[in-house]
């Protein structure tokens, strides 16, 4: 597990389940947080970084694929930054959101509407996984290996 390196919340939960399951836990945390006593004590290894910018970019580094469980702003920001990066062809690593409850499902109703209206590739589009079943949705990310085809012969934004 690659994660933000916190102890509260989801991401500690996140972490504990890990650790219980006897998972390697990779934290990448800012300082800032770090400092508030905020990281996580029972992990593999942390990493402290000075900015938001640093910690995606590091997550990604050591990150196969991106799962974005239920979350606020900063999920938002790490779900579409990696999903971006993908798209810009920076890396070939595929998302998913696991969609607990139907957290998800009013964007993904918008992602799909997107598409619709041309606004989305197709093949971006597909680089987004989504279910409501942990195990099924990290099989189905385990296995893709996203590649774009040029835009020219894609027909939309």
């Amino acid at each position: 597990l690659v994660y933000g390196g916190g102890r509260v919340g989801l991401m500690g939960v996140l972490a504990d389940a890990a650790a219980a399951a006897g998972a390697t836990i990779v934290g990448v945390i800012p300082r800032f947080l770090f400092e508030l006593e905020v990281a996580h004590p029972g992990l593999s290894s942390l990493e402290v970084v000075e900015t938001f910018a640093e910690r995606k970019q590091r997550m990604a580094d050591l990150s196969d694929a991106f799962l974005s469980l239920p979350g606020g702003v900063g999920t938002m920001d790490e779900l579409f930054e990696a999903w971006s990066w993908t798209h810009a062809r920076l890396q070939s690593k595929p998302s998913g959101l696991l969609n607990v409850a139907g957290y998800y499902d009013a964007l993904l109703e918008f992602i799909d509407t997107m598409e619709r209206e041309q606004l989305l590739y197709p093949a971006s589009r597909a680089i987004l996984e989504s279910g409501t079943r942990v195990t099924d949705l990290l099989d189905r990310l385990s296995t893709r290996n996203p590649a774009l085809p040029d835009a020219a012969a894609e027909g939309g934004s």
